[in-house]
């Protein structure tokens, strides 16, 4: 029998009632399942993989040899930088600062927000996060260093910098509201949200374009991943197999890159320009698991007490809730975990809930994970559809929580939508999103 550690006082307060609203009013995507949030959305739910085989050389000699990558081309569905950027742009940025740039047109596009007024320059700010530093970038430069120090490059500081790609955007559409940052690991997309949500509803600002990128798969990461005993190595041949969340043969995560971006908008800012609003954000809920650099308290208290200060936030019962998007990495651990977590915060109402993870889809994106897993919750949200998780053919273990395994479910609710969404990072630092169908 499962006992956490943490006691829940259940109460619903409510003072999150009598705070500002927050709604999403854009978003924009780039990651392993394509260009775009719609082209990546009809990949996951129509149960497409982004995972492919690594084919440079040095991936070789490695006991991992996948990784999630951004589809390159110049197809719709496709990725090619050069066409956004000049060269001389791009030397001055890291890939993943690229990428949330990307993102961050589309979705301030699908927002119809880019400020030319003065003032809502100054109410619109930004909070997005990288969870890695390139650490190819890094290499390089030392090299370089060796032939001299006029081979250093002078954007070097700029391009390894987490909060460059929250500075970058902020530089390129004038915004002058609050300019933020987080670095929390697998959590800092999430934390992203999290932070902008607050900005918003406390007051600080009407808009902000938050979220996370990475771009850090190499010889290196993924060699130093493998040293963990965190990576997916059995399924070299079969790329597409290899990220499987709870199914009982999982044996590692699979590394991904891309970014995620959202406009969250106070809703009465979104309601007098006539904006359109893909779901609410109702609550945010942090906690520390005070346990281990890698692992997740046993007990899952970190992940309960991340959903319950969420839960709280948003002045709802957890009854309210019918689908939880997991963090669920494909990690043998992690996974057992979390699905722990979730049955003892739910209760009695574990029946009626339904958990998926879309890292079987895209892999495991780190520091832009729990935005892009963010963006898929809120748009199943809209549709009334819950996306699927792939490979999972064999659960394991036993409970009474409910799957979507391979294909996508209708998401079936007797009143409205309500979800949320883990994200956990090194270190034992938890994040849990709380987001809402828009009720008038």
């Amino acid at each position: 029998m499962f006992t956490p550690l943490v006691s829940i006082n259940r109460t619903v307060t409510t003072a999150a009632r009598c705070k500002r609203r927050v709604v999403i009013t854009g978003m924009g995507v780039v990651c392993p399942l394509g260009v775009g949030a719609q082209n990546a959305w009809q990949a996951l739910i129509n149960s497409k993989s982004g995972v492919t085989r690594l084919t440079e050389p040095d991936y070789d000699k490695l006991p991992c040899k996948i990784g999630a990558l951004i589809p390159k081309g110049d197809g719709s569905n496709e990725l090619d930088i050069n066409s956004h950027f000049s060269k001389s742009e791009l030397r001055t940025m890291c890939p993943a600062t690229a990428y949330a740039l990307i993102a961050t047109e589309e979705a301030l596009n699908d927002a119809d927000w880019k400020p030319k007024d003065e003032i809502d320059k100054q109410d619109t700010g930004v909070a997005v996060g990288i969870g890695m530093i390139d650490l190819v970038d890094v290499c390089t430069t030392h090299e370089a260093l060796k032939n001299g120090y006029n081979k250093v490059s002078p954007y070097f500081v700029p391009r390894i910098l987490p909060n460059m790609a929250a500075g970058q955007i902020s530089i390129k559409y004038g915004f002058r509201g609050p300019n933020h940052s987080v670095s929390t690991a697998c959590a800092t997309g999430a934390h992203a949200i999290g932070d902008a949500f607050r900005f918003i509803r406390g007051g600080e600002t009407s808009v902000m374009v938050c979220g996370g990128a990475e771009a850090c798969i190499s010889p290196l990461s993924i060699a130093a991943f493998c040293r963990l005993r965190a990576l997916s190595t059995c399924k070299n041949e079969f790329p597409c197999e290899a990220s499987r969340p709870f199914d009982k043969d999982r044996d590692g995560f699979v590394m991904g890159e891309g970014s995620a971006i959202l406009v969250l908008e106070e809703l009465n800012h979104a309601l007098e320009r006539n904006a359109n609003i893909y779901a609410e954000v109702l609550g945010y809920g942090l906690s520390g698991d005070a346990a281990h650099l890698t692992a997740p308290s046993e007990d899952g208290t970190g992940a309960i007490l991340a959903m319950d200060r969420a839960v709280k936030d948003a002045g709802i019962d957890s009854v309210e809730i019918t689908f939880v998007s997991a963090h669920a990495t494909s990690t043998p651990l992690g996974d057992a975990i979390e699905i722990k977590a979730i049955e003892s915060f739910m209760g009695q109402h574990k029946r009626n809930v339904t958990v998926s993870s879309t890292k079987g889809a895209h892999g495991h994106l780190l520091g832009a994970a729990g935005n892009l897993e963010s963006a898929f919750t809120i748009l199943a949200i809209k549709e009334s559809i819950i996306p699927p998780t792939l490979n999972l053919h064999n659960l394991d273990g036993e409970t009474s929580l409910h799957f979507a395994p391979n294909v996508k479910k209708t998401w079936n609710a007797t009143s409205r939508h309500v979800a949320l969404k883990n994200a956990f990072g090194f270190g034992g630092t938890n994040a849990c999103l709380c987001f809402a169908e828009y009720d008038e």
